[in-house]
C-alpha cells in the first residue's frame, strides 16, 4: 500500500471512533452545535465505506480507483447529513440534488458492504433493494406496494426508517463505545491478565488446558463481543496448550470456537447484537442483560462439564503447576482489568447511565489505571492501535447496520414483513407452535451461514418474531430465541465461521471440528426451546419458578456431559446408554412445562438425576482405586 494510501485510510479509520466518543460524549452540545442523529450516523457511514474500499482493494493493493471511490462514498453521505434539515422540509420534491447522491451513496454502501462483511449479506440487501423496485411484479403474498423509483432512493437514504435508522443509531451510540472498551482492554494486555488468571486456576486440574479456554474465553468474550476476536486473542494461546497436554486437534479447536462463540451471550457487555434486542423490545439495556445470565450460565456450565467429560475419557491430566504462573501473584499484578468492569457495571446498574455513556467512563476510568499501573503514558503503539485498530473493528459494524436499516425499511415500507408474518402464523396455527420453533431455527441457522449475528437478528426479528409472539411466547423469549439460532450458525457446518477460524489455528478438519463444537454447544441448542415454553429461565417468573428451572435445566446439562462421556459407536450397549441418557436429560429440563413452573415434581426429578449421576461418580472413583 501506498503511503499515500495509508495516511488516507488512516484518516478515515480514526475519524471513526473519535466522532463516535465525541457524540456519546455530547461534545457538540458543549461547542454550541446542534447535530441530529441522522447526520452523525450518515456521516460515520460514510467513513465506514471509504474505509472499506480502501482495507480490500480490488487489485493487490489500493490506488486511484480505491481513493476515487472512497472519496465519493464519504462525500455521498456528507451530502446527505450536510443537507439533512433542509430536506426534510421538502422530501416530497425529489430533485436531482436529493436522489442523485442517494443513488451513488446506497451503490457504494453494497459495495462496501460487500468488502468489509462478505458475499452473502451483500447479495441479500440486493435482493431486498431489488424487491423494493420491482416487487409489485410478483403475485400474491408476495406482491409489494409501489413506490416511485425516486421514493425508494429517498426513503432508504434519507429516512429515519431507513438507512440512517434504528440500528446505525444503536452501532453509533452504545456498540461503538463497547467496542472501543473492549479494544482498549485488550491494548492495556487485559487479554493476557484473563488468560493467565485461567492457567493459574485451570491449569492443573483434569483437562486443565481445555478448562483454561473456556474459562479465558468466557471472561474476556464477554468484553469484547467479538467470537472470532476472541479466538485470535485467547486461542493463540490455549489452542497449542491443549494440543500439548494431549487434546486432539478437533477437540481443542471446537472448545475454544464454542468457548469464544458463547462471549456473545455472556452479560455483562454481550455483542452488538443485545443493544439491538434493547432497542427492538424499548427495554432497558439492563433487562436484556437480567434475561442473557441464566442462560450464559447454563451454557458455559455445559460445556466445561463436557470438557471434562473428555479430558476423563482420554486420561489427559492438568498441565504441570509449576509450569503455570501463581494465580495470587497474577491477580496482584493485574487486578487493575477488574476495576473498569466494576464502574461499568456500577454506571449501568447503579446509577442507570445510558450504556453507551457507562462505557465511555469505564474506558476512562481504564486509561487513568493504565497510566498508574505502568507509571507511563500509553506508548504511541498502543494509541494507535487503539485507535486505528478500534476503527477498523468498527467499519464491518457499522456496515452491516447500514444494511439493517434497508431491511427493516423495505420489509416494513412494502408490507412484505406483515405477509411473512401472517404465513408463518398460519404455519404455527396448524402445526402448532413447536414446529414453527424448529422451523424458525432452521432458517436462522440458515440465514446465518457466512452472516454477522446481529444481520440474521434483524431479518428474523421483522419477519419472524411477530409471528412467534401472536403464537404466545413472551416477546423477550422469542427475541432471545432468534438471538441464539442466528449465533449458532457461527458453530454450525458447513460454513460454521468460528470453527473454521479455530480450525485453521489448530490444524484441524472444519468439518470434524464443527460436529464436534455443535455437540459442546448443545446447551445453545436446546436452551431457545425451553425458555419458549418457560420464561423463568429469563428471569420472567416467581423467584420460585426461576429456581426451578435453572436447577433442572443445569442437571439436564450435567446428564448430557456424561452421556457425551459414555458414547461408544463400536458397541450396543455403548449407544443405547448415552441415548437413554439424553432422553432422561431432556425430561430433566423440560419437567418444569411437563408439571408446571413451580411443581416439587421437577425438583424431584432433578435430586434424581442428580444422585444418579453422583452414584456413576462414586462407581468409577472405586474402580479406579481397585486398579491401582
Amino acid at each position: 500500500m501506498d503511503r499515500a494510501v495509508f495516511l488516507v485510510l488512516r484518516a478515515f479509520l480514526g475519524a471513526i471512533p473519535i466522532l463516535g466518543v465525541a457524540w456519546i460524549l455530547n461534545v457538540p452540545y458543549y461547542l454550541g452545535l446542534a447535530f441530529t442523529f441522522q447526520q452523525v450516523v450518515v456521516v460515520l457511514l460514510g467513513l465506514a465505506v471509504a474505509a472499506a474500499m480502501l482495507q480490500q482493494p480490488y487489485g493487490k493493493k489500493a490506488g486511484a480507483l480505491e481513493i476515487i471511490l472512497a472519496i465519493a462514498g464519504f462525500l455521498s453521505w456528507f451530502w446527505m447529513g450536510y443537507n439533512f434539515e433542509d430536506w426534510m422540509v421538502r422530501m416530497a420534491d425529489r430533485t436531482p440534488d436529493m436522489w442523485g447522491p442517494g443513488i451513488v451513496a446506497i451503490l457504494l454502501m453494497l459495495e462496501g458492504l460487500r468488502k468489509s462483511a462478505g458475499k452473502i449479506i451483500a447479495g441479500l440487501i440486493w435482493v431486498i433493494i431489488l424487491y423494493a423496485f420491482f416487487g409489485d411484479l410478483l403475485p400474491p403474498p408476495l406482491e409489494a406496494e409501489v413506490f416511485p423509483p425516486t421514493k425508494v432512493v429517498l426513503y432508504l437514504y434519507a429516512d429515519n426508517n431507513g438507512i440512517p435508522g434504528l440500528v446505525l443509531r444503536v452501532v453509533a451510540q452504545l456498540v461503538l463505545a463497547f467496542i472501543l472498551f473492549g479494544k482498549l482492554l485488550e491494548v492495556s494486555g487485559g487479554a493476557t491478565f484473563f488468560n493467565d488468571l485461567a492457567m493459574g486456576w485451570m491449569g492443573h486440574r483434569r483437562g486443565g488446558a481445555a478448562k483454561v479456554a473456556v474459562v479465558a474465553s468466557s471472561a474476556f468474550g464477554m468484553i469484547s463481543g467479538s467470537t472470532v476476536g476472541n479466538i485470535m486473542s485467547t486461542g493463540i494461546v490455549t489452542i497449542p496448550l491443549m494440543k500439548k497436554s494431549g487434546f486432539q486437534a478437533k477437540y481443542a479447536a471446537a472448545i475454544e470456537a464454542v468457548a469464544s462463540n458463547g462471549g456473545q451471550i455472556a452479560p455483562p457487555i454481550m455483542g452488538a447484537t443485545a443493544f439491538i434486542i434493547a432497542e427492538f423490545l424499548e427495554v432497558a439495556y439492563q433487562d436484556v442483560i437480567l434475561a442473557a445470565a441464566i442462560p450464559a450460565i447454563l451454557y458455559y456450565l455445559v460445556l466445561f462439564l463436557q470438557v471434562d467429560s473428555i479430558a476423563a475419557k482420554f486420561g489427559l491430566s492438568g498441565l504441570p503447576k509449576a509450569d503455570l504462573p501463581k494465580p495470587f501473584q497474577v491477580f496482584i499484578g493485574g487486578w487493575v482489568y477488574l476495576l473498569p468492569i466494576g464502574i461499568l457495571l456500577y454506571f449501568l446498574f447503579g446509577l442507570g447511565y445510558n450504556p453507551g455513556l457507562s462505557a465511555m467512563y469505564s474506558c476512562g476510568g481504564l486509561l487513568v489505571l493504565m497510566i498508574l499501573k505502568n507509571r507511563a503514558l500509553p506508548t504511541s503503539e498502543q494509541w494507535t492501535d487503539f485507535i486505528f485498530g478500534g476503527g477498523a473493528n468498527l467499519v464491518p459494524l457499522i456496515m452491516i447496520g447500514g444494511a439493517a436499516g434497508v431491511v427493516i425499511g423495505v420489509l416494513n415500507a412494502t408490507g412484505l414483513a406483515f405477509q411473512l408474518s401472517l404465513i408463518l402464523t398460519a404455519i404455527g396455527q396448524s402445526a402448532g407452535i413447536l414446529v414453527m420453533l424448529m422451523l424458525t431455527a432452521v432458517i436462522a441457522i440458515i440465514l446465518g451461514m457466512g452472516m454477522p449475528t446481529a444481520a440474521v437478528y434483524i431479518v428474523l426479528v421483522t419477519v419472524v418474531a411477530p409471528a412467534l409472539i401472536d403464537m404466545g411466547l413472551k416477546p423477550m423469549a422469542a427475541h432471545m430465541f432468534l438471538f441464539y439460532f442466528g449465533l449458532l450458525s457461527m458453530l454450525t457446518p458447513p460454513v460454521a465461521i468460528a470453527s473454521m477460524v479455530a480450525a485453521g489455528m489448530a490444524g484441524s478438519d472444519m468439518w470434524r471440528t464443527g460436529l464436534v463444537g455443535m455437540r459442546l454447544a448443545v446447551a445453545a441448542y436446546l436452551l431457545p426451546f425451553l425458555w419458549a415454553f418457560n420464561p423463568a429461565l429469563l428471569f420472567d417468573g416467581t423467584p420460585l419458578a426461576i429456581f426451578y428451572a435453572f436447577v433442572s435445566a443445569a442437571v439436564a446439562g450435567w446428564i448430557l456431559a456424561r452421556g457425551f462421556q459414555d458414547f461408544e459407536p463400536t458397541s450396543a450397549i455403548g449407544i443405547l446408554w448415552p441415548l437413554l441418557l439424553l432422553i432422561g436429560a431432556l425430561f430433566v429440563g423440560s419437567s418444569t412445562i411437563w408439571f408446571g413452573q413451580e411443581s416439587l415434581w421437577a425438583i424431584a426429578l432433578s435430586v434424581a438425576g442428580s444422585l444418579v449421576l453422583l452414584y456413576l461418580r462414586y462407581r468409577e472413583n472405586r474402580r479406579a482405586v481397585a486398579a491401582a
